[in-house]
Parts: C-alpha cells; sequence; structure tokens
C-alpha cells in the first residue's frame, strides 16, 4: 500500500529531475544503456511548478537531489524496453519506508526502551574478570554477532544476573531491525500477560493473531526464559510456541538464568538438541556490579579485607600450648579449603575466638587467586535483607537476589544462629542450605551454637561426613591482648572436630 501510494503521487507531480549520477535506480538496479538510452527525463519539468507540499502551504526543508521530492525515477530507455516508462522508487523513498517499518516494529514490540544495548555499547573485553570468565562472554559476544547477520537454528544464553544475556539478544533485534528485516524480542513474563490480556472484553488484540505472530515470526527473541509462572497454562503456551518453531527449526534467541535441569521436561529435551542449538553459558558476573561485584548491597566482605590468613594469631597471649594446637590446626585446614573448596566448611567456637576472621580469609584468598563469585552474608543481616524483599511491594529483583544466593559458587554464612528464630526466618534458612547441600555447592559456615544445639534439620546436613568437616576453636581472642579458655558457648569437649569432605 505504502507503494501504491506513492507511485500515484509521484505520477500526478511528475518528475522534478530524476537525473541518476551512476547509471542505476535507488533500488539498485542495473539497467542497460544502450544507444540513446539517457537517465532521466527527456524534458525539463514544467518551470516554475509548485511541490505538493508547497501547494499545500508547507515548507519544504530539503529535496531529494535525484527525483525532486516526487519519490520516483522514470529512465529514458529505447521503446520496446520491458522497463520502459516504468517509475522506479527513488533511494530516498526506499529510506523513508524503511524508517517507517522500523519505528513500527520498535513501538510494536517496545525496543524503544533497549536501543541502547547494540553490539557497539556491549564491551567484551573486561580487564578485571579472570581468563575463563572473558572466554565465555568473548565467545557469546561472537556468537551473538555472527546470528544477526545470518539468523539459523537456535541461540541460547545461560547465566547469572546482569552478565549480559539481555544485552546481546536485544543487539541481535536491533541489528536486524537497523537491516531491514523483522525480529519480535519480547520477556517472557510480559508475553504471557499480553496473551492474558487479549481475553479481556475491551481487548483490540486478538489472541490468535497474536499466538500466531508470536509462532511464526521470522526471528523470535524470547527473554527470561523460565522465570514465568509456573501454571499450567503458562508452561503450556510456551511449550506450544517453541514446540512449533522446533519443528519448523525457525530461527530463536533464548536466554534464562534457571538451570536447564529446572525448566518444563519438554522444553529441556528440545534445547538439549545439539543438531539445532547453540547453547552459550555466560561465567562472567553482574556488570552492574563492576569491578568489584562481592561489595554489593548485601555481601559485607569489604568490611574484612584485611582479614587474612597471615594476620590470624595462632600464638595468643596467655593461650596454653592445647589451645595454640587447636588454632593452627584450624587455620591450616581453613587454608586447604581455600585451595580447593568443596563441600562445607562449619567453624564453631565463642565470639570473638576467630571463626569470621577465617571465613574472610577464605574469601579474600580466593578472590585473590581470581574468583570473585563469593557473597559474604551475617545472617541477621541476610534475614533483614529476604524480609523487605519479600514484602509484597518489593520488587522482582529482590526474588531474584534469593534464588542467586541459593546458586552462587561460594557462600560465607557468618554468625549462624544468632538470628531472630521465627518460622518464617527459619523457612528461609532451610530453603537455601538445604538447596546448596543437595547441589554440593561450597559453602563456610560459622556459629557460636554447639553442634549439638542447632536446629534438627541443620544438624543432620552438617553431621554428613560426606560433605561436611567441622570444625571447633577452642580459644577466644582479647582484645585486650590476652588470651583464655572457652567457658562459655559452644558448650562441647574443647576439642577439634575434623571430618573431611570426600566428594
Amino acid at each position: 500500500m505504502d507503494e501504491l501510494n506513492d507511485l500515484l503521487r509521484g505520477l500526478t507531480e511528475g518528475m522534478n529531475g530524476g537525473t541518476d549520477p551512476q547509471g542505476r535506480d535507488a533500488a539498485n538496479q542495473q539497467f542497460p544503456r544502450g544507444a540513446g538510452a539517457r537517465p532521466g527525463r527527456d524534458r525539463p519539468p514544467p518551470p516554475n511548478l509548485p511541490s505538493r507540499s508547497e501547494r499545500q502551504g508547507e515548507s519544504q526543508v530539503s529535496a531529494c537531489p535525484e527525483c525532486g521530492g516526487a519519490g520516483f525515477l522514470i529512465y529514458d530507455l529505447p521503446l520496446g524496453h520491458p522497463e520502459y516508462g516504468k517509475p522506479v522508487p527513488c533511494h530516498c523513498k526506499i529510506d523513508e519506508r524503511r524508517t517507517r517499518r522500523r519505528r513500527h516494529f520498535r513501538d510494536v514490540h517496545n525496543l524503544d526502551a533497549l536501543a541502547r544495548f547494540t553490539f557497539d555499547t556491549f564491551n567484551p573485553n573486561l580487564s578485571w574478570l579472570p581468563s575463563y570468565k572473558l572466554e565465555s562472554l568473548e565467545r557469546a559476544f561472537n556468537a551473538a554477532y555472527a546470528y544477526a547477520l545470518q539468523p539459523e537454528g537456535w541461540l541460547l544464553f545461560t547465566g547469572t544476573y546482569g552478565c549480559g544475556k539481555t544485552h546481546l539478544a536485544a543487539a541481535i533485534a536491533n541489528h536486524r531491525i537497523e537491516s531491514d528485516q523483522s525480529a519480535i524480542f519480547v520477556v517472557v513474563p510480559d508475553l504471557l500477560d499480553h496473551l492474558r490480556s487479549t481475553f479481556g472484553p475491551s481487548s483490540e488484540a486478538s489472541y490468535d493473531d497474536l499466538f500466531d505472530e508470536i509462532r511464526n515470526t521470522q526471528l523470535l527473541l524470547l527473554d527470561d526464559l523460565g522465570v514465568q509462572g509456573v501454571t499450567p497454562w503458562a508452561q503450556e503456551k510456551m511449550f506450544q510456541i517453541l514446540n512449533h518453531r522446533y519443528n519448523r527449526q525457525l530461527p530463536t534467541v533464548l536466554t534464562t538464568n534457571q538451570r536447564l535441569s529446572d525448566l518444563d521436561q519438554r522444553l529441556r529435551s528440545r534445547l538439549h538438541d545439539l543438531n539445532l542449538v547453540e547453547h552459550i553459558h555466560i561465567r562472567a558476573p553482574d556488570y552492574r556490579a563492576g569491578a568489584d561485584p562481592v561489595h554489593g548491597d548485601l555481601s559485607t566482605l569489604s568490611l574484612y579485607a584485611f582479614q587474612r590468613f597471615e594476620t590470624f594469631e595462632v600464638q595468643r597471649r596467655n593461650s596454653s600450648p592445647a589451645e595454640s594446637a587447636n588454632l593452627r590446626e584450624v587455620k591450616q585446614a581453613a587454608m586447604s579449603f581455600a585451595e580447593d573448596p568443596q563441600g562445607w566448611l562449619v567453624l564453631i567456637g565463642a565470639s570473638g575466638s576467630g571463626k569470621t576472621h577465617l571465613a574472610a580469609a577464605i574469601s579474600n584468598e580466593l578472590r585473590a587467586s581470581g574468583q570473585d563469585d563469593i557473597m559474604f552474608v551475617v545472617v541477621p543481616d541476610l534475614l533483614d535483607y529476604l524480609r523487605a524483599a519479600f514484602n509484597p511491594d518489593s520488587t522482582d529483583s529482590h526474588q531474584r537476589r534469593f534464588d542467586e544466593l541459593k546458586r552462587v559458587p561460594l557462600l560465607v554464612l557468618d554468625n549462624l544462629g544468632t538470628e531472630s528464630a521465627t518460622p518464617w526466618a527459619k523457612e528461609k534458612l532451610f530453603q537455601l542450605l538445604n538447596y546448596r547441600h543437595s547441589a554440593l555447592l561450597p559453602t563456610v559456615i560459622t556459629t557460636t551454637v554447639a553442634e549439638n544445639r542447632l536446629d534438627p534439620w541443620l544438624r543432620t546436613r552438617i553431621g554428613d561426613e560426606n560433605v561436611c568437616q567441622v570444625l571447633t576453636i577452642g580459644a577466644v581472642y582479647n582484645r585486650s591482648g590476652a588470651g583464655q579458655s572457652v567457658s562459655r558457648q559452644p558448650q562441647q569437649e574443647q576439642r577439634t572436630s575434623r571430618r573431611t569432605y570426600s566428594g
């Protein structure tokens, strides 16, 4: 319809020039230039012929130098030539239609909010990242750019929140639209909301039309797969969309921060198809945290930057030989854990015994070696954070942070047992630690509560000798400089309990 309107307007106005200096039309079509074939018109346009905008009282800012603003060119060709007398769209008109088409895609699919996410604004060369994480980021960037040039099959990005998955997916969509190709970028929960809204009586959109457009679009980019509601309806809709595109092998880009094993089994089996799906896991941390990702709004490791193994005293003033030997043994075990963090390490001791110092030393040692996926959290602060997070008025990012806590490669929980022992607090800690115990994720716990006084659910997990080693510190550090034996919690024999992880 755009082309027909432009053609009618061009024919009614006549041509105002239209010479093509390179002997080709605006659509880059080559025409034979035999004897007598001259570009442009044989006759000049009538003198003083006002343009349409001038006839309508509008000021014409600038006219195209090739077509004079008419929008079409007619080439002087020999009589009998198949293109004789046919108007050809000028490049200015093609650019105008392309701009309208781009604006339509951006308006309909809300890409204006993601316009800043381009390949030019994505930085895959973060000098502060360790090499293995940098390689995964560069691989993701190269794969996304190649896919934008020629989208074939499926491209799946996985990784933690803020690692760049959405940026790369949006960059692909922006590149395709700038190349005058269609692309639909949509966040999965938003897509499901749009589909639900079509059932309303005031909806202007048809469910069938929207659903068919999503299923059959030339390129579909789905962001945040797996965070949609787990209702049977939501799962069924996502399966229908992706199964349709899977069977027809339609180009599709997916991002998710979920483990594939947590997705619907039907989707998971299709995402494991190596003949169709290229799966790239981005190991980079959250971009928003910058070069110091562990110093976020929850982790307090920055407060313990100077607590390292070399500053941990094993020969304390007035401490007995047995207490010094105990401190030396606990320190050595903590150093071994820092060299190869596996399973759980539980440090039990009275306040001031050095538990937090050793837990921080483990974290600082790992950071110095290039591992920055560490969360150091004081348990009462964690629970305060989660109480605010699960408030009905809180943002979705808080819920995401709890999921991130469950999966972070190394979690340090300081002062477990000093928190408010409400049923809600116990339930949150159980969810967190039960997940990490089942997944065998490295975890360090410090507590002043004796092992036999811990909650039964936690005591059974700490008592798992295949996963945990428990170390009891038998001396307390007196900040005035004196050491003394421990006579308060933990109330158990003053010895070091050693259980070695064998997984």
